[in-house]
C-alpha cells in the first residue's frame, strides 16, 4: 500500500513537472510585438503625475521638429500652448453651461457666447505668461532636431482673468455671481484632477 501511494505520487509530481516545463516553454516561445510586428516600445518625456492638469493647474506637452533647434523650440512651445489653450477653453465652457443652467439668465445664449468670446481673450493673454516646467532635446538620426516641451499655467491666474474682463463688461457684470462662477470652476478642476488619478 505504502510504495502504491508513493507511486501515485512520483507520477504525479512528474505530471506536474511536465505541465510546468510545458507552460514555460511556451511563454519563452510566444513572439514579442517587437518580432511580430517590427515595433519598438518608446519612451515619451514628460509623462509623470506632474506633468499633468491637476485642480490647480493647467498643464500640457508637446514636441516640435524641424532641421533649426531654434525652430523645433518654437513648434513646441506653439502646440504645447494651443494644446493648453483648448484645454482652458474646454474647461471654461464647461463652467459656464453649468452656470448658466442654475442661474436665472434673462439671455441664456447671448451671456453664453459673449462669455465665450471673453474666455479666448483672456486664455490669449494667459498664453503669452505660461510657464516652462520641462525642455528636452534630442538630435534624430535623420539630423533633424525635436524638442519636446511641458508648460502650466495657474488656475487662478485663469480666474483673475476671467474676473477682471467681466468687471469691464457691464452686460456680463449683471448676471455674474463670482462666488457661485469659482464654486464650479473648482469643481471641474476637481473633476480633472480626478480624470488623471489624483
Amino acid at each position: 500500500m505504502k510504495n502504491k501511494i508513493t507511486t501515485l505520487t512520483l507520477s504525479a509530481l512528474a505530471a506536474l513537472a511536465i505541465i510546468g516545463a510545458q507552460s514555460c516553454k511556451s511563454k519563452k516561445q510566444a513572439p514579442s510585438l517587437q518580432s511580430q510586428t517590427g515595433a519598438v516600445e518608446i519612451s515619451v518625456p514628460f509623462t509623470g503625475k506632474e506633468y499633468q492638469s491637476d485642480k490647480e493647474y493647467f498643464r500640457s506637452k508637446a514636441l516640435g521638429n524641424s532641421m533649426d533647434l531654434s525652430t523645433a523650440k518654437k513648434i513646441a512651445l506653439q502646440n504645447a500652448k494651443s494644446e493648453m489653450a483648448s484645454l482652458i477653453q474646454t474647461t471654461v465652457k464647461k463652467v459656464t453651461e453649468q452656470y448658466t443652467n442654475q442661474r436665472q439668465i434673462a439671455s441664456t445664449q447671448e451671456f453664453s457666447n459673449k462669455f465665450e468670446e471673453m474666455s479666448r481673450e483672456v486664455t490669449n493673454q494667459i498664453l503669452t505668461d505660461v510657464r516652462i516646467i520641462g525642455e528636452k532635446q534630442f538630435k534624430e538620426t535623420n539630423g533633424t532636431y525635436t524638442w519636446w516641451v511641458a508648460v502650466e499655467a495657474n488656475k487662478e491666474t485663469v480666474l483673475n482673468g476671467i474676473n477682471k474682463s467681466i468687471s469691464n463688461n457691464q452686460k456680463l457684470q449683471q448676471d455674474y455671481d463670482k462666488k457661485k462662477f469659482e464654486e464650479i470652476f473648482n469643481s471641474e478642476m476637481d473633476k480633472l484632477a480626478k480624470e488623471r488619478g489624483y
